[in-house]
């Protein structure tokens, strides 16, 4: 009992311990990266960059300020069911991005050059230069290479988050409170929120390029967040009807070293019943499996599916209780 607690503790502890490198990693994408290129990828801080560069301001007190009420929102409208995670992720990146607005400022930390002095440059180019706010410097912008890290430093950081039982909170909770009065899936208005919230930079600012890039950062941190939660690793379940289950169940067993079940199921063409072999496999041992079942058996008919996650002995551990 003693080790079963020793070991709750440890796992606690360790999700805390994400929730604080994501929200730091969070709060340092935010504001060296997103916020000096105008962009707004969703959520409340995407919003709260905008309003920034419009109205200066700390990017941290915007983003609170519609944090709170949303949260309060959607505890009396959904019940309780942020958890204390993800009032303390709110208040950690709240207090990380205060901390990197007052340390490190708004200037990018990637670009092609700064300058002070743009009166000579050619009026198209000044078109291409942005300037820092609460400054007369502008920086040649590098959209896409910033993009690319961007949102590789978001995915990373709500990845994290969400690894350890927390979300984010923020605009996902009009996703969720839409979807308590709609058929519309939460997949689809969380979609729909975020795409308004980055067409905002474009009416802020008149700039196509911007929603555009802010699009493309959200497909990189969705990427992203899949790798640190599922991992790289990529799995397949093989559906394998045949009448040499005996064979093909061997091989899988001694030469792929994997498990599998057997079931009996009845062909509807003819009425015989025939056996099918369920098994989870990676891709090199699915390779093998594909390679041999022609000389295993040539008549086999096989399924092949996308498996996101698989969990049990052999594969992911099984994931324990906060």
């Amino acid at each position: 009992m003693d080790t079963l607690k020793k070991e709750r503790v440890r796992h606690q502890i360790v999700s805390y311990l994400y929730i604080l490198l994501g929200c730091l990693l969070f709060a340092a994408g935010d504001v060296m990266f997103v916020n000096p290129y105008l962009l707004a990828p969703g959520g409340t801080y995407g919003l709260a960059n905008v309003l920034n560069t419009l109205w200066p301001w700390r990017i941290g007190f915007y983003a609170i300020c519609m944090d709170i009420p949303l949260l309060l929102i959607g505890t009396w409208i959904l019940g309780p069911r942020f958890g204390v995670k993800t009032v303390i992720s709110t208040i950690l990146i709240f207090g990380a991005t205060l901390l990197f607005e007052s340390v490190w400022g708004y200037q990018p930390l990637i670009h092609s050059g700064i300058l002070t002095d743009i009166s000579d440059c050619d009026p198209y180019f000044k078109q291409t230069l942005v300037q820092i706010l609460d400054s007369e410097r502008y920086f040649v912008p590098d959209y896409f290479l910033n993009t690319l890290i961007a949102g590789a430093i978001y995915g990373i950081a709500i990845g994290l988050i969400f690894k350890s039982g927390s979300t984010s909170g923020g605009s996902d909770i009009i996703s969720m409170i839409a979807h308590k009065y709609t058929k519309i899936s939460l997949g689809t208005l969380t979609l729909i929120v975020d795409s308004c919230i980055t067409l905002t930079t474009f009416i802020a600012f008149k700039q196509i390029r911007l929603p555009i890039y802010s699009i493309l950062l959200i497909v990189v941190e969705s990427k992203v967040i899949d790798l640190v939660i599922e991992g790289v690793k990529s799995y397949k379940t093989a559906f394998i009807v045949t009448d040499k289950y005996k064979e093909v169940g061997d091989f899988i067993l001694h030469d792929l070293q994997r498990g599998g079940t057997c079931f009996n199921g009845i062909g509807m063409y003819q009425g015989q019943e025939r056996k099918m072999i369920y098994v989870v496999l990676n891709r090199s041992e699915l390779v093998k499996l594909k390679g041999n079942l022609h000389y295993l058996d040539p008549n086999a008919l096989v399924n092949v599916v996308e498996s996101s996650e698989i969990m049990g002995y052999g594969f992911k551990a099984l994931p324990k209780e906060d």
